[in-house]
């Protein structure tokens, strides 16, 4: 805690540095974020000191963590203990910051919701300058409310104190083959509803579209024991396994980290999933971080973009999205989804959040499905970059959904506000950072200022 309080001391004082004319930036290693517009002048803030576990309680099934802390090393810090984060978004490098401020999900979150439900206490640099301590029950309860989505507009995560949840060695996985979206989402309620699939009790749920009529539901149970544990961080792709098998297990660390290796399936586009190409990559670069960092140098040169040219492709458009839509409406999404966009496969979540959280307003207590689809589509002739995500919007927005902000948005400004609540964010903006050092966030989301 000592070490912590001098990194919070140091990045205060840098902040109050910054030039008035500067937007401050988090530094951070890695990111994953997908928004590539130029930014406006911005001085960086280090976060090199803040990214380390300060402490794991197993008694009180707690941890103090620093905002930059990966995920990678808090699980490496939890499970020992037998514990585990109730929500371990899917890439290692995802931080424990950013899963606050942004929204992060993963297959416990039918039950657990989304990773600020779990957190009892945050240590905020504001914008205004201040480092506050944030409770759902003290004086700053507007702020620890309201900065779930806010993207570092409102402050900066220092130190998180979170609840953690019991782990056994082992999580067993039962993959159950769909042809049809509705009988489907009809499934995955019940599942969820019930917490039980054929009698026995579910942990963990999620899912994978991969055509109209092939859909699977994945339920995972901890175990004690195993016949035998399955390798995906080598030669072999967890996601093609879903389709060849029934019954799977996996250590609770492999488990988490099954959709890492290969990005879900996006590490495709880079040529790893070829066997030979795959058989001379050495596992340490078979993750997340380092796909992002190619997407990153592809957008800055436009390689890509290049080569479509210079093979007479049509322009593409970046895909890159996560949307919330309500279980019953889940079928009708992937129907507009598939016919207009046609990208597959797509990764199926469900969720439900268990309070309010007014920038993100989901309805407390109603099961929703996260579909995340990520890849490049082909622009219709005469169509401009945005098309399709436009589409996408329309779409979630028609069935009562709510999309991630980590990508690019679209949205005209009155709309946005409407649909994330500017009502209720103004109030918190004005009260952290009156001088509107921080962007605000629609100007940091869809301007991409």
């Amino acid at each position: 805690m000592t070490a912590h309080k001098k990194a919070v001391e140091q990045i205060r004082e840098s902040y109050a540095a910054i030039p008035g004319d500067a937007t401050p930036r988090l530094g951070k290693a890695t990111t994953n974020l997908f928004r590539f517009r130029a930014p406006a002048k911005t001085a960086t803030l280090s976060a090199r000191d803040l990214d380390q576990v300060i402490e794991v309680d197993p008694d009180t099934m707690t941890a103090e963590v620093q905002g930059m802390t990966t995920y990678e090393n808090l699980v490496d810090a939890t499970l020992p203990h037998g514990l585990m984060p109730y929500v371990v978004p899917q890439l290692k490098t995802i931080t424990l910051g950013g899963a606050v401020t942004g929204l992060g999900i993963e297959s416990s979150s039918f039950r657990d919701g989304l990773p600020h439900e779990s957190v009892e206490e945050l240590e905020i640099l504001t914008g205004d300058g201040r480092v506050v301590v944030a409770r759902a029950d003290n004086e700053h309860a507007d702020l620890f409310r309201s900065f779930p989505n806010s993207y570092g507009t409102l402050g900066y995560a220092l130190r998180i104190r979170i609840k953690l949840a019991r782990v056994k060695p082992f999580v067993r996985l039962t993959h159950i083959r769909f042809a049809d979206a509705d009988k489907c989402m009809l499934a995955m309620q019940e599942i969820c509803e019930s917490r039980e699939h054929e009698g026995e009790k579910v942990d963990f749920v999620d899912g994978v579209f991969f055509t109209p009529d092939e859909l699977y539901i994945t339920v995972g149970t901890f175990c004690d024991r195993a016949p035998y544990t399955s390798d995906y961080t080598g030669m072999r792709i967890y996601y093609q396994s879903i389709r060849t098998r029934a019954r799977d297990w996996l250590t609770i660390r492999d488990y988490l980290w099954r959709w890492d290796t290969d990005w879900f399936w996006c590490s495709r586009a880079f040529g790893v999933q070829q066997p030979l190409v795959r058989s001379l990559v050495p596992r340490r670069y078979l993750r997340s971080d380092v796909y992002r960092k190619l997407v990153g140098l592809d957008q800055r040169y436009g390689v890509t973009a290049r080569l479509d040219r210079w093979r007479g492709n049509p322009a593409q458009e970046s895909v890159i999205q996560d949307v919330e839509v309500p279980v019953e409406r889940g079928a009708e999404f992937l129907d507009v989804f598939h016919r207009e966009i046609g990208m597959a496969p797509v990764w199926m979540c469900p969720l439900r959040a268990s309070g309010q959280w007014p920038l993100y307003p989901l309805e407390p207590g109603r099961l929703y499905v996260n579909f995340g689809f990520w890849g490049m589509v082909p622009l219709p002739r005469g169509q401009q970059d945005g098309y399709h995500n436009r589409l996408i919007e329309q779409a979630v927005h028609a069935l009562d959904g709510h999309k991630s902000l980590y990508s690019s948005s679209f949205y005209e400004r009155d709309e946005f506000w409407r649909l994330y609540n500017g009502d209720a964010y103004w109030p918190v903006k004005r009260s952290y950072d009156p001088g509107g050092r921080m962007l605000d966030l629609y100007d940091k989301c869809v301007r991409g200022r």
